[in-house]
């Protein structure tokens, strides 16, 4: 009879937002910038369940919104500057905000998903 594994209880949010195994919390579920990997590489966790669509996108944005807004609010009307240098912070700035939190934001998403044993929901035949 086989032995089957047993994993220790793992910390999905942080597990999560470091793009590690919801599972086994060492091999990575995310390969790349965003693309998911096919199956964990230490305990063989198929991560075909995982369906993230457009969720990490939305939340980025309401959360990079908050802060660049919030920020450019704040240098407006503290120091006037002209609209360019608002756009020559504000643009870059954008950018690695909305490009760094993506990675974590999927993860994060994945891991709750395998948590909660999310899945399409089917019809009753």
């Amino acid at each position: 009879m086989a032995e089957e594994q047993v994993y220790p209880p793992a910390q999905i949010y942080i597990d999560g937002l470091l793009g590690k195994c919801p599972r086994c919390s060492k091999g990575h579920m995310i390969k790349g910038l965003l693309q998911v990997a096919p199956q964990c590489e230490v305990c063989g966790l198929d991560f075909s369940f995982a369906d993230t669509g457009d969720g990490p996108a939305i939340f980025v944005m309401t959360i990079a919104g908050f802060i660049i807004v919030g920020l450019a609010w704040y240098i407006e009307v503290v120091y006037q500057p002209s609209y360019w240098i608002h756009a020559l912070i504000f643009l870059p700035l954008s950018v690695i905000v909305c490009v760094g939190l993506l990675r974590p934001t999927k993860g994060l998403l994945i891991a709750l998903q395998y948590f909660n044993k999310a899945e399409e929901g089917r019809r009753e035949s």
